[in-house]
């Protein structure tokens, strides 16, 4: 038999992985639902058939939400890489000689969590440019390395799209370049958590909470809770146990239902922080060098809609 064939053949069918990368997406079957267009129910049963399709739990099913379980914290970020790039390719088909459409890339956390909520704004301003939205997984830094948010090819910062935004030094050459917001990372949880047998009111309480990781890291590389905990002069804090997540917004998700603390960006917690979903317990920010970047090609740089674009986003980012 045809090797590749049977491979083919053997995949598990295609909505229920994408119930599945939903569900892990947004940790939540309702949410999931909602996006795809179907039940709750029909997610559940969706994700079941793949649980037993691949003979291993995906999820673990908790009072208080879902968690992933190794297999599918390993299966999720390939999974919606994989559909990004589907929908990818189907959006490069359909700008073919299509006038007045805008291809953004962005990171994801930053597109769902600071862009989105921020977009309708530049499309009421600009009806006349048909924006795509491209939300990217591969952060990427020439020379530099990946910061820790994504993958990509160094040598291709804007993915077939005439703008994006970029997580890194800002070391792109042969494209402008220009400074979106610099970064700092700090420790976020539920309000939840500053009440309780074991209330968060210091740093050091933290030795009784259950941390949560990501995959961003530190100017060293080094993961994030421990940079913080000495620059808050803490010591005692286990930071090799607690939730592990393979994307900043997972890690917050998690935090906002009170399963920890989380340590990430408070530009990704904007509206769960102005909300109050998510609370910052301490004044201590980490800064890191590591920034958010506007990259366009030289050659599109001033094209009336890149240019309008990348001043609409450097305006935006000036008053947040």
């Amino acid at each position: 038999m045809d090797t590749k064939a049977h491979r083919t053949a053997t995949l598990p069918p295609l909505n229920a992985l994408r119930a599945f990368e939903a569900a892990a997406r947004h940790m939540s079957f309702a949410l999931a639902a909602k996006e795809l267009h179907v039940t709750p129910a029909a997610i559940s049963h969706q994700v079941k058939g793949l649980e037993e399709h691949l003979g291993r739990p995906l999820f673990r099913r908790l009072k208080r939400g879902l968690a992933l379980t190794r297999g599918g914290e390993a299966l999720l970020p390939r999974l919606s890489e994989g559909f990004g790039r589907l929908a990818a390719a189907i959006e490069a088909l359909r700008a073919i000689d299509e006038e007045g459409t805008l291809t953004v890339s962005v990171a994801t956390s930053l597109a769902s969590r600071w862009l989105a909520p921020r977009l309708h704004r530049f499309v009421a301003e600009h009806p006349e440019l048909d924006v795509r939205i491209n939300a990217s997984t591969r952060l990427i830094d020439p020379k530099k390395g990946d910061p820790g948010d994504g993958d990509g090819d160094p040598s291709m910062p804007l993915e077939n799209a005439d703008i994006a935004v970029r997580f890194g030094a800002g070391d792109y050459p042969g494209h402008r370049v220009d400074k979106l917001m610099a970064v700092n990372v700090t420790p976020m949880c539920s309000p939840m958590l500053l009440e309780g047998k074991r209330p968060l009111l210091a740093p050091a309480d933290l030795a009784q909470q259950v941390l949560i990781h990501d995959n961003v890291t530190y100017d060293d590389g080094g993961p994030l809770w421990p940079a913080w905990l000495k620059a808050a002069g803490v010591e005692g804090v286990d930071v090799a146990h607690g939730l592990r997540f393979s994307h900043a917004m997972l890690a917050l998700e998690a935090a906002a239902d009170g399963m920890g603390v989380a340590i990430s960006m408070p530009v990704l917690g904007g509206s769960d922080l102005a909300s109050g979903r998510l609370v910052a317990p301490f004044k201590l920010a980490l800064p890191l060098t590591f920034a958010y970047y506007v990259v366009s090609a030289i050659d599109a740089a001033e094209r009336a809609d890149v240019a309008a674009f990348r001043d609409w986003l450097l305006a935006e980012a000036a008053k947040s």
